[in-house]
């Protein structure tokens, strides 16, 4: 199944977008090991990454799912950093990976 999306990381998360054109928006998945830490720590990285999907969603292509897989240092980052942190290294794959919808192009003013 990993064979047919796209994959990008960086030091905290690993992003896997699969296109699925029977889903008209994204779609959230998340894998969170036991080396994350335990199980209250896991669920902390699992809550603030559906809330940083969930503010990112609006911007993303329809037709994909996603995939989120937690390094260890996900722990260390929601601990330290809370959930800008989390945001900024999901906001940071999410342009890696080509995921957002092209800008809008700026209205002209008809002067």
């Amino acid at each position: 199944m990993y064979r047919q999306g796209r994959s990008t990381g960086n030091r905290h998360l690993v992003l896997y977008a699969f296109p699925n054109a029977s889903t008209e928006r994204p779609r959230l998945g998340l894998s969170v090991s036991r080396k994350v830490g335990g199980a209250v720590e896991r669920n902390r990285v699992k809550r603030l990454l559906r809330e940083a999907f969930a503010h990112a969603e609006g911007d993303l292509r329809a037709g994909q799912d996603i995939v989120l897989v937690a390094r260890p240092t996900a722990g260390e980052l929601a601990e330290r950093e809370g959930l800008p942190g989390v945001e900024q290294a999901l906001e940071e794959l999410i342009a890696k990976a080509g995921l957002r919808t092209a800008p809008a192009a700026p209205e002209q003013d008809p002067s």
